[in-house]
């Protein structure tokens, strides 16, 4: 289990790396670009080679790619067409960058229902994919079911992975996303319960990646709040039992935390999961 966060790519991507190393990041997590822009700044041969290069210096791996927030599989023609492109192109950045795959919120059914934009979900993203690059992944995030998100639970998943049926389309599944929307993976019996859903519903073979993030809300509350490790409704003990589930022993932790001074993961978030890790003697 590598243990790692988003991190910054101010100053040119390569740097993600200084930051992840300050931090004591194993894995890490990266914009490509503006996540909250359609504009999309490719980069550029010099960029990924030096990128590259620092990853094997660093050792730091596997690299993720974070989506674009606008993104939305079940909005309008409009908003779908912007969304294959844009994920389109950060999937090129991906395989540019030798990353794993690029992580994505599904968006939005408008209050449509879920079965009512399966379809075109399905067709939006086989689209993006027919058009990327074929050495990495899409990787669809869970929500916490605010609003009409889609994705919040396993079986909402599960019908999406069938429905685009692609080798390349895989899972992360965000830990506060998951207690929101109701699975108690915070109890050795919940979290038992949930993995077995996740397996029979999607296949525990298509979890790539895990956001590993304390909830600021209660469970089953359905809102997208994160807190630091610990401090949350989760806590340390919750942490222990999620890091403690064989599902997650070779997933990859990747930490979206407010940090003490809202700057994002620091080394003290960090360090949390490493102290849990080595309690569980869990090596990397």
């Amino acid at each position: 289990m590598r243990l790692g966060a988003h991190v910054s790519t101010a100053g040119g991507p390569a740097k993600a790396f200084d930051k992840a190393v300050d931090i004591g990041a194993e894995t890490i997590q990266i914009f490509a670009s503006s996540p909250r822009a359609w504009k999309f700044k490719m980069p550029t041969d010099e960029q990924s080679l030096e990128f590259r290069e620092r990853g094997e210096s660093t050792g730091i791996s596997p690299v993720f790619l974070h989506g674009s927030y606008l993104v939305n599989v079940g909005g309008s023609p409009e908003i779908v067409e912007k969304s294959i492109d844009c994920l389109i192109n950060n999937l090129v950045a991906a395989s540019k960058l030798g990353a794993e795959g690029v992580i994505f919120h599904g968006g939005s059914h408008k209050g449509r229902g879920f079965d009512a934009v399966l379809d075109q979900a399905a067709a939006t993203l086989n689209e993006a994919l027919s058009r990327s690059p074929d050495d990495v992944s899409l990787i669809i995030e869970n929500s916490a079911g605010m609003g009409a998100h889609i994705g919040a639970s396993f079986v909402e998943l599960g019908r999406m992975v069938k429905a685009i049926d692609d080798q390349r389309v895989k899972i992360c599944l965000d830990t506060e996303h998951c207690f929101a929307a109701g699975y108690n993976i915070a109890d050795t019996e919940g979290v038992k319960a949930a993995m077995e859903e996740f397996d029979r519903e999607i296949g525990l073979d298509k979890l790539v990646a895990v956001h590993a993030n304390d909830a600021k809300v209660e469970h089953g509350s359905g809102i997208d709040r994160h807190e630091n490790i610990g401090e949350g409704y989760i806590g340390l003990d919750g942490f222990e039992v999620i890091m403690s589930h064989p599902a997650f022993q070779d997933v990859p932790f990747l930490l979206e935390v407010p940090g003490p001074d809202k700057k994002g993961p620091d080394r003290e978030n960090m360090d949390r999961l490493k102290a849990i890790r080595e309690k569980l003697a869990i090596s990397v």
